[in-house]
């Protein structure tokens, strides 16, 4: 391979081929194949190497807590857990309906996992999404509001094909927090996918954010097009989390 061959693959950012090719040469001067028969493999190999870096890349940027997946998780003990549901929630049928999940129940009793394994499968199937604490979300939340970067956020985690809000309990929450909180929910109403795990009831929510007509609102747009998971079953701690 010359050198302006390799300067052009290396230009157009054709790595697996780049490295492939000098062996595919050398191949072909003895085998002489076809066109495609010299040229498809080599495809291939280049396009599924980039698939592997895109899904590297938005496992990195969905900041999953932990490798949970639902292949792994303990349905045998978990007697709360429906596993034709979660196999259900596995198809991703929900994403392009914009359809949200709510999983509620005591701690240690899988939300998590769940939530996570459902991340993963939509990660491996194209989508974007991320993976973040409430409490760190608020936080988040609150810095932007100093640095004036609060319409950066919400755009950014508006577009998320699919966002896992994790946790979400009794927090304390400035009226500011809750209104951008309240935003979210607003523009991803009907556009995109939101999972939420929670300890706490419905009825319970308006205690933290503080505001009963707001909440109220907020529960409606999540609600619409939900599916409410109520887990009432074993803590699962020092198998799942």
């Amino acid at each position: 391979m010359n050198d302006e061959l390799d300067q052009l693959l290396a230009n157009l950012r054709l790595s697996k081929l780049r490295t492939l090719l000098p062996e595919a040469l050398g191949k072909a001067t003895c085998e002489q194949p076809d066109y495609q028969e010299f040229l498809v493999p080599l495809l291939r190999a280049e396009w599924h190497s980039r698939q592997e870096k895109s899904l590297a890349w938005r496992i990195k940027t969905a900041a999953l807590p932990e490798s949970f997946t639902l292949e792994t998780f303990p349905f045998a003990a978990q007697p709360g857990v429906n596993r034709r549901q979660i196999k259900s929630f596995a198809s991703l049928d929900f994403i392009p309906k914009a359809e949200n999940i709510v999983f509620i129940g005591k701690p240690g009793v899988g939300k998590t996992g769940l939530a996570t394994g459902i991340l993963l499968k939509a990660l491996e199937n194209g989508y974007r999404g991320r993976f973040v604490r409430a409490q760190d979300l608020f936080d988040e939340m609150y810095a932007s509001l100093a640095d004036r970067s609060s319409r950066r956020l919400l755009n950014h985690l508006a577009r998320l094909d699919l966002l896992v809000i994790d946790e979400l309990s009794y927090l304390n929450l400035r009226p500011e927090q809750a209104n951008i909180f309240f935003k979210l929910v607003e523009e991803r109403y009907r556009k995109k996918s939101t999972i939420v795990t929670t300890n706490l009831g419905y009825d319970e929510w308006a205690n933290f954010l503080g505001n009963k007509s707001m909440t109220a609102a907020l529960l409606s747009r999540l609600r619409h097009q939900c599916q409410t998971v109520l887990i009432d079953g074993p803590s699962l701690r020092g198998n799942e989390g």
